[in-house]
């Protein structure tokens, strides 16, 4: 069984609480990616960035508010989490 497979299992187990702590952490981590971006300016770049950051968070929070299956809300937290993560540490080092 994978690490993916896993950490999908116990997500489901408890999915509502695991959503309610994911949309916090994860708008938090958005919040954090912003904030990098923008401190490095507002040129074009920066701002096709903070499109990036917004998408991900928002795409997120959408898909929990509007209650899709609990495996594209795992998937979207993912990619949200490691995408504003990554956005973020990139642009800390620039």
């Amino acid at each position: 069984m994978s690490y993916y497979q896993k950490n999908l299992e116990g997500y489901l187990k408890g999915f509502m609480g695991f959503n309610a702590l994911a949309v916090m952490v994860q708008s938090c981590i958005g919040g954090i990616a912003a904030m990098m971006v923008l401190e490095n300016g507002a040129s074009p770049a920066q701002m096709i960035q903070l499109f990036f950051v917004v998408i991900l968070a928002s795409g997120f929070n959408g898909a929990v508010l509007s209650q899709q299956k609990p495996k594209l809300v795992f998937d979207l937290l993912l990619l949200s989490v490691i995408g504003n993560s990554l956005i973020a540490v990139v642009n800390a080092f620039i």
